[in-house]
């Protein structure tokens, strides 16, 4: 048996339950990406996309064997959306930790976190009932297990990556969202492992609310201009 073939059917018993041994392991991949994502260090985009393709057969037990009984397209459709914008969020982070270190930066964060403009955040807002309303819709006619809390999920989860990669400190605020419903959607599904971590990701994303609260506060926007010596305040 190759490696690949192990992955795809090995599976840990717990009393009565049987866990894929790969929904084990893109969660932690998963989990590795987010520890990256607090440090702002560009290899967070590549390993969350390994955790999230593992994630992806786990979630469709209609196409790929799974022993759970259900199928979460949102919680697949999300592994696909994740896939796309960490590509481009990878992109985006390699540049700017190109162009900041161009520009002496020390702290080797990729991007320099930053608040959301109202104007930003009102777009957030609406897209977020909007892309709710839709995903709604679309699960009605395709079918998914939670129908509402799979949108809100869907949705939430790819505006908090579209705004990890623009750098906005909001973003860990979404995730909470997100793990506030994913954790019982997942438990009564059984996709135990995956709701053990999701209230894992909830607690450390209000630790990385914090470090990130932090940074926006300490380090320097790129361009921003330096105040000499002598322009610092006594």
């Amino acid at each position: 048996m190759n490696l690949l073939s192990w992955l795809f059917d090995a599976t840990l018993h717990i009393g009565s339950k049987e866990i894929l041994w790969r929904e084990i392991i893109g969660n932690l991949f998963g989990l590795a990406s987010a520890l990256g994502g607090m440090r702002r260090r560009v290899w967070a985009w590549p390993v969350g996309i390994v955790g999230n393709v593992l994630l992806f057969t786990v979630f469709v037990g209609a196409v790929f064997d799974t022993p759970q009984d259900e199928t979460l397209w949102g919680q697949a459709g999300r592994q696909v959306f994740f896939v796309a914008v960490s590509v481009w969020g990878w992109y985006r982070w390699k540049q700017s930790r190109e162009s900041r270190l161009a520009d002496g930066a020390a702290d080797g964060g990729a991007i320099v976190p930053r608040w959301a403009t109202w104007s930003e955040r009102a777009q957030l807002v609406v897209l977020y009932a909007v892309g709710t309303a839709f995903f709604y819709w679309l699960f009605g006619i395709i079918g998914s297990y939670g129908r509402f809390t799979e949108a809100w999920i869907l949705t939430g989860s790819i505006l908090a990556t579209y705004g990890m990669a623009r750098g906005w400190v909001e973003f860990w605020l979404i995730w909470i969202a997100v793990d506030a419903v994913g954790v019982p959607t997942l438990v009564n599904a059984g996709f135990y492992p995956s709701a053990v971590l999701y209230g894992f990701y909830g607690a450390f994303c209000v630790a990385g609310f914090v470090v990130w609260l932090r940074v926006s506060r300490t380090v320097a926007p790129p361009g921003a201009a330096v105040p000499r010596p002598d322009e610092v305040p006594a």
